[in-house]
């Protein structure tokens, strides 16, 4: 297993820039997930890390050697693609042996008759089929080698890929969305089993999604991509916690985060819908900011209290089991905002209900106009707004 250093690569296609200046250090046996919506260039990232692409500037090193010069083969990586590319007419023990078969076996060794007829070619055959079947079993699919592709289930397919990736004992796993065509229940299991995995071997994992579940469940670090360039990479609480940029909060996390319009008044207090918030910010007097607010750290009321900051109607209902998304909209405003609440609370409400809404300042974001994040320090704030839902 090996490190993998990403140093100012950039690539064009037909004028078009697909990566501007990214640069990366992913950590001997780290799980590092690339994540951000289509086209922001992460598939080609890892593309050109597999040797599949070439960049049109920068360099890719891996175990401290460059490998910019080298074919794909000679990079010791092994990649899960989206689509699995496995092939229809071998077997599934064929298909996971396949890299191995190719690394240790000639091209006469490999003829289906001819070949196990030279000498040493069954002995290597033979120790081949035991490697792909210890793999096989590490995942549950033994009982699966002697049936086809077309005999599996999506999610069976995708064990079949990974014991493909595993039984060359790589460098590194290189995965494109390697779940995207497995249903939700399956893809649950399918994270699970691709983290036991990561902890199993202590490989150096690069997974690439446009999911944030699927990054913020199974990394160590999460890497924001977005317009082809890197806008955070943290551990994946710090990333929802501590957004750097309006952009990166808006992508992490589900509902999407809240954000008002806000202005910042001569003593940099925040001012929104002409009420005072209990943060301060280090920015430009008058000055039009984002305000932001995660659903579920709304605290809410059918009563004002003397620390609420918004008054609503509850427009939408949304009854999700374990929670309630209440959808709250402002009198002659166009902004709403969303309230993750236990059904519980959730019970006291009707469409139409009037609504008050307050937050603890530390978890309040406010960002420049710019889309940068802005410091904040926390004015007094009244004990009734810790205790709205009392």
């Amino acid at each position: 297993m090996a490190e993998i250093s990403i140093a100012n690569i950039s690539k064009s296609f037909a004028g078009t820039i697909i990566l501007e200046g990214v640069s990366l250090d992913v950590a001997n046996g780290e799980f590092l997930t690339l994540v951000g919506p289509s086209g922001c260039g992460k598939s080609t990232l890892l593309r050109i890390i597999a040797g599949l692409e070439h960049q049109d500037s920068g360099t890719i090193a891996i175990a401290g050697s460059s490998v910019d010069m080298k074919a794909p083969k000679a990079r010791d990586l092994s990649m899960v693609f989206q689509s699995y590319a496995l092939y229809p007419y071998m077997t599934v023990e064929e298909n996971i042996s396949l890299p191995l078969t190719m690394r240790r076996m000639g091209t006469l060794q490999r003829l289906p008759l001819l070949g196990g007829l030279l000498p040493g070619a069954g002995a290597i055959r033979r120790e081949i089929a035991v490697e792909a079947r210890q793999v096989a079993e590490s995942l549950g699919i033994a009982h699966l080698l002697s049936r086809r592709p077309g005999q599996l289930s999506g999610g069976q397919r995708q064990r079949v890929a990974l014991a493909r990736a595993m039984v060359r004992q790589p460098q590194a796993f290189l995965m494109d969305e390697p779940l995207s065509n497995l249903d939700a229940k399956m893809r649950v299991k399918a994270r699970a089993e691709i983290s036991e995995m990561h902890r199993r071997l202590q490989a150096t994992f690069i997974y690439v999604t446009h999911d944030q579940i699927e990054a913020m469940t199974m990394s160590d670090r999460v890497a924001v991509m977005m317009h082809g360039r890197l806008l955070q990479v943290d551990p994946p609480q710090r990333i929802y916690d501590e957004p750097k940029t309006l952009e990166v909060a808006r992508f992490i996390g589900t509902p999407e985060i809240n954000v008002l319009p806000g202005t910042v008044r001569h003593d940099g207090a925040i001012e929104v819908f002409d009420k005072i918030w209990p943060v301060v910010v280090d920015a430009g007097r008058h000055a039009p900011v984002s305000v932001a607010v995660r659903p579920e750290v709304w605290e809410v009321a059918q009563q004002p209290g003397e620390g609420s900051l918004l008054t609503g109607t509850v427009r939408h209902i949304e009854l999700l089991g374990s929670e309630t998304l209440l959808h709250v909209s402002f009198a002659g405003s166009a902004a709403s905002v969303v309230a993750r609440v236990e059904p519980t609370v959730a019970t006291r409400y009707r469409l139409g209900s009037p609504i008050h809404l307050a937050v603890d300042p530390a978890r309040i974001l406010v960002f420049t106009e710019n889309g940068k994040r802005a410091a904040t320090l926390t004015r007094s704030v009244p004990s009734q707004v810790r205790n709205l839902h009392g």
